[in-house]
């Protein structure tokens, strides 16, 4: 009985970015924490904001908090290069971007830690809409600090994140899913979201990035 076979050669785009994922797992050594996290908090955020007319995704809720939690936790800002590892003084935020054909960039907004979160969503529409007409800059796609990959909108809980390199670090965002919760003699259901943040061990140890992931649960259940 005879297959029918589709071969789809790996060149263009889809080739470049099959061989930087291939060397940033050569290159770095990689490791993920996973983490959970109450999102109450960013849902009631992300509601004010709209009843107030201002129309924010829980996506630009996260990167803003991201950045807060970057700027107290500077050992994962950066990049590791020529034996050496290059801490930033300003967070170069990339943000990871499907595009059609099975392609993905992952450009930087540039001094992100300066904006506040609707500067932020403004900056992030302007690089997927300039992202989708290949109109981006050499710079803005080879540059950047950390990056975040967000996936909430699929039905992906957790996965594990391939780092930017040479960054130090990235968060994957996965879905928020409904869980059941003991308070005091009775069961409640919260949202929970996973987060996932693979770093360079070249550049950090388990426990700062622990520390940083712990802290970015608390920053976002805290939010008010």
């Amino acid at each position: 009985m005879g297959e029918t076979k589709t071969m789809v050669p790996l060149r263009g785009m889809r080739a470049m970015i099959a061989d930087k994922m291939v060397k940033s797992l050569q290159e770095a050594a990689q490791l993920t924490h996973h983490a959970t996290c109450d999102v109450s908090a960013l849902l009631a955020r992300k509601q004010a904001l709209a009843d107030q007319g201002e129309k924010i995704s829980i996506e630009d809720l996260l990167m803003h908090t991201v950045i807060s939690v970057l700027r107290r936790h500077t050992d994962i800002n950066g990049t590791v290069a020529d034996k050496a590892i290059h801490l930033s003084e300003t967070v170069d935020l990339c943000v990871a971007i499907a595009l059609p054909g099975n392609l993905l960039v992952a450009p930087a907004i540039f001094e992100a830690d300066q904006m506040d979160v609707t500067q932020l969503r403004t900056a992030r529409q302007d690089l997927a809409s300039r992202a989708k007409t290949n109109k981006l800059s050499i710079t803005e796609m080879t540059s950047g600090t950390f990056t975040i990959s967000n996936l909430g909108l699929t039905r992906v809980e957790s996965f594990t994140p391939i780092l930017n390199t040479p960054q130090i670090g990235i968060l994957g965002i996965g879905c928020i899913r409904e869980t059941a919760v003991r308070s005091e003699d009775s069961l409640v259901w919260k949202p929970y979201m996973s987060l996932s943040l693979t770093f360079d061990h070249r550049a950090i140890d388990g426990g700062p990035a622990a520390a940083f992931l712990s802290d970015l649960c608390k920053t976002i259940e805290a939010l008010a």
